[in-house]
């Protein structure tokens, strides 16, 4: 008898897609909600397309995993039986972990894409990745003290100011940093007990826009955003987030902008992060790294000729970087976060300051440059997404990790 006649062998096969089929079920409900707010049963069942039994099977089966919630609506309008609310549940969240130059910063970020509390430990000194594992641990145990028995812990996500190799979380090279072949994430999970993942800062920066800020619905933009360590980006092209054949795409920074540079921490000469840097901004204006987010209003105010130059001239070559990426990706639109957000805001009321003016006609007819829209936030909620993603796409384990 061939195993496509044996019963017991098509009863197992056919137990087994009924579970695939569940946990793709969990997994498309739990992300909705997740990405989208709360929202009633009703909305659920009209979002994905699956039958009221289905849906309310699945949401029980996540309320008993302790993943979301339900209530009944405050005020309900319409007549007969309301549907309830599902709401992603407050018990969960995720580590989140952004070394800088002049800082560590930590967070606990909840499902949702909440950043719920955080912490900024400035540096006195670059760090190196022992340092940093011994500082993270330190300060992961101060955020999580006294909420042990209101949250769970999901894992670990790492926003590394370089190139993070995507398989293992190793980190190849963080040239501001001082690193090369770290295995930064792999030393964090040994210290904290935590499942721990890293990517490229600006790689998590963009995939929080996309989700929750401003990429959010965009099927095809590019995004720039500057920090201490410099500048980085990526890039959305019908939908899919562009991380290249090992996750080192969109390294904006090293766009070329001027003959004759200066030398840039990659050994290269005259790329878009050594000639526009935040230190240079915030030296211009006197504020320090603790203040950056102060920057805009004090580039925009200030009264200096000599800021107003460098402001200028900073502009210039953002543009022939932005020119360029519209010009090779034609996105619809051009997300700026950092200082580099900064810098355009300070002068983006002056039609002088197109930056894709300088683009193919053809490419920047409909090309709109806006504004990050999670401000300080996006590597926080971009680490976070990072810890939950394995999460969202199988709810299901989570029960053996809740266990």
């Amino acid at each position: 008898m061939s195993s496509a006649d044996d019963p017991a062998l098509r009863l197992a096969s056919a137990r087994g897609t009924t579970d695939r089929l569940r946990r793709a079920n969990l997994s498309a409900i739990l992300t909705l909600v997740h990405r989208d707010g709360a929202l009633s049963r009703a909305e659920i069942t009209r979002r994905t397309g699956l039958n009221r039994s289905t849906v309310g099977a699945c949401v029980a089966d996540l309320v008993e995993l302790g993943l979301v919630s339900e209530s009944m609506p405050e005020n309900g309008s319409r007549a007969g039986r309301p549907s309830p609310i599902v709401s992603v549940s407050s018990s969960v969240v995720a580590i989140a972990v952004n070394p800088e130059v002049d800082a560590l910063h930590i967070g606990v970020v909840g499902l949702g894409g909440k950043v719920l509390r955080r912490i900024r430990l400035e540096t006195e000194r670059t760090l190196t990745v022992p340092e940093v594992v011994s500082r993270a641990t330190a300060g992961i145990a101060g955020l999580v003290s006294g909420h042990e028995r209101a949250e769970h812990v999901i894992g670990m996500g790492v926003a590394v100011p370089g190139q993070v190799r995507l398989s293992d979380g190793q980190v190849r090279e963080a040239t501001h940093m001082g690193w090369a072949e770290e295995p930064l994430t792999a030393m964090l999970a040994s210290a904290t007990g935590y499942r721990a993942s890293a990517a490229n800062a600006a790689i998590l920066g963009m995939r929080a826009e996309s989700v929750f800020g401003a990429g959010r619905g965009v099927d095809d933009f590019v995004y720039f955003i500057g920090g201490a360590s410099g500048v980085g980006g990526g890039a959305v092209t019908d939908g899919d987030w562009v991380t290249g054949a090992a996750g080192y795409a969109g390294e904006f920074g090293h766009t070329f902008v001027r003959s004759g540079g200066l030398e840039c921490a990659c050994g290269a000469n005259g790329c878009l992060e050594a000639e526009v840097t935040q230190q240079r901004l915030l030296d211009a204006v006197g504020l320090d790294n603790a203040h950056e987010d102060q920057l805009a209003d004090a580039l925009a105010t200030s009264a200096s000729d000599a800021v107003h130059r460098l402001v200028h001239e900073d502009l210039e070559l953002l543009s022939i970087a932005v020119r360029n990426a519209v010009n090779v990706f034609n996105p619809s639109v051009v997300v700026l976060g950092g200082y580099l957000d900064a810098l355009y805001r300070a002068r983006r009321t002056d039609d002088e300051w197109d930056l894709a003016k300088r683009a193919i006609r053809s490419a920047r007819e409909s090309v709109r440059v806006i504004s990050a829209a999670l401000g300080r936030d996006q590597l926080m909620i971009g680490a976070g997404e990072l810890a939950f993603a394995e999460l969202l796409d199988d709810p299901a384990s989570y029960a053996l990790a809740a266990a």
